[in-house]
């Protein structure tokens, strides 16, 4: 018989990992065994995805923005290796889409920073909505093309181009440079200027391992 935690445990753990902790301080704080920890983990993310999929549909969104949050598992960019597989390690990222208004999210993807995954991004989010939407995005080269694809010319859609500073302070810094200027352009529809932004969205970085 398969030990199974209870749902007082199950919550203390999903609730430190919610919380930002790591998977292994999440083990020293609750006793739970970080195998135990990462099934849980694959076992409630399927759950949420598919009430996710049964639930967030006809969306009546009017301003979505969405952006990216860096993140890697089992180590960064610059340490991967020829002999690694560069589809599971080195950096990862979520795109992720949030309703300016109500601040739900109605799409997520967690991949490579890349066309394809933009493309399947898009295509999810505009099968959730329920009408014409203001959107908006940052200047990723794969956004332009993947909102034609999947939103044709039904979308009202502006980006927000950042400029940073030419280097982060300090070595080693973790942090990204600050951003110094903001450029608001439009490339599909009418979008209102003045709700061209991706700020709703506050990024955290964080290991996956």
């Amino acid at each position: 018989m398969v030990n199974r935690l209870n749902l007082d445990r199950r919550t203390q753990a999903v609730a430190a990992l919610v919380e930002g902790n790591s998977i292994r301080s999440t083990e020293r704080m609750t006793g739970i065994h970080r195998d135990t920890i990462m099934r849980l983990l694959v076992e409630v993310g399927t759950d949420c995805a598919e009430l996710m999929d049964e639930k967030m549909r006809e969306l009546p969104c009017r301003r979505v923005q969405v952006d990216e949050i860096w993140s890697y598992v089992g180590k960064k960019q610059r340490q991967v290796k020829a002999g690694d597989d560069k589809t599971r390690v080195g950096d990862q990222w979520t795109f992720v889409a949030i309703d300016a208004e109500t601040k739900l999210v109605p799409a997520y993807l967690v991949g490579k920073r890349d066309a394809v995954r933009a493309n399947i991004f898009m295509r999810d989010l505009s099968a959730r909505l329920a009408n014409r939407v203001q959107l908006s995005s940052d200047a990723m080269d794969a956004y332009a093309d993947a909102v034609e694809r999947a939103f044709g010319a039904d979308v009202d859609y502006g980006q927000a181009v950042k400029f940073y500073e030419a280097e982060a302070v300090g070595a080693g810094r973790y942090s990204p440079p600050r951003v110094i200027d903001i450029q608001l352009s439009t490339i599909a529809g009418r979008p209102d200027e003045a709700h061209i932004s991706t700020a709703t969205w506050s990024a955290r970085t964080s290991p996956c391992v």
